[in-house]
């Protein structure tokens, strides 16, 4: 098991190509020739990945409030292939918490090496971060009272609809009331859990946000006697791990990390393992994989000969 650190990846010819390698071999030791994100995780021997305290089951809290989930093993399978590359094995994790609002910013300031949460690759987002290969297909939905009418956007006429701050949902919502002229009003909690607490309180009539983060939630909380998830997709949101833009080294590395995974076959049952069986706090979320989704992880699959 990683250790891991707390916070609240011809002759003349011959002789020239052996001065390379070993140039190289040297840079690399002393983290020269390394991209900056891999060479400042060389220089202090710790990765930063970022965490979520409240998006079952990608990244939450367990009972002894460490943080786990399905993003954080594929981050964690990520600074493995790190240490490979810095020639670094032992690497330390250091999780830092970020919220769906300052997550971007931690990335691009640098904060954290890798965030591993429940975040949409788009292009508006590409223009800053980048993304790894798609982890999880979702998209909004509306999450109601068991007693709720509400099935349809047009059901949303004049309602109160919580969102939570800097996700796509927040833009979706937006969208939906512009095309449907419902006169909504659009709040915004600063978590999913403060988002999903407002609807337990009756402040709103219905909480939007992708449809695996709503069933995660009645799921943690038990509350599928009180609440059910309704309607049509009102977005289409995939998911990836974000890390800094502009390092193809990086990049390179996690593409990697997902092929060797889609190679050995462990992509689809580290999903079952979140999503189908019982979780480590003792719930099941019983989500079968989308096709979509294990057409993905198939493709990642180099056991054809492909090169990495």
């Amino acid at each position: 098991m990683r250790q891991t650190v707390r916070r609240s990846i011809g002759a003349c010819g011959l002789w020239l190509a052996g001065c390379l390698v070993a140039t190289a071999a040297g840079a690399q030791t002393s983290g020269e020739g390394l991209s900056p994100t891999l060479a400042a995780i060389k220089s202090r021997h710790v990765v930063h990945l970022g965490y979520r305290e409240s998006s079952p089951p990608f990244s939450f809290l367990d009972q002894a409030n460490r943080p786990i989930g399905y993003s954080l093993e594929l981050c964690e399978a990520i600074v493995e292939e790190i240490g490979a590359e810095v020639d670094d094995p032992a690497l330390k994790i250091e999780y830092v918490k970020v919220t769906s609002d300052d997550r971007i910013p931690a990335v691009v300031q640098g904060k954290i090496d890798l965030e591993c949460g429940s975040t949409t690759a788009n292009a508006e987002r590409a223009k800053q971060v980048a993304f790894s290969p798609l982890m999880f297909v979702a998209g909004t939905k509306l999450m109601v009272p068991k007693a709720s009418t509400i099935s349809a956007p047009k059901d949303l006429q004049g309602k109160t609809v919580v969102v939570t701050k800097g996700t796509t949902n927040e833009q979706a919502m937006h969208a939906v009331d512009k095309k449907f002229n419902l006169g909504l009003n659009i709040v915004t909690g600063s978590d999913h859990e403060q988002s999903y607490q407002m609807l337990v309180d009756g402040k709103v009539d219905a909480f939007a946000t992708d449809d695996i983060l709503l069933y995660g939630l009645i799921t943690r909380h038990k509350s599928q006697d009180k609440f059910k998830v309704t309607g049509d997709y009102l977005s289409y949101d995939p998911y990836g791990i974000m890390f800094r833009k502009g390092e193809p080294q990086l990049a390179a590395v996690v593409e990697r990390t997902f092929r060797k995974l889609g190679t050995n076959h462990d992509l689809v049952p580290l999903y079952n393992k979140w999503f189908v069986s019982r979780m480590p706090t003792g719930e099941r979320m019983n989500v079968a994989i989308s096709p979509q989704l294990e057409d993905a992880f198939k493709a990642l699959d180099d056991s054809d000969g492909v090169s990495n």
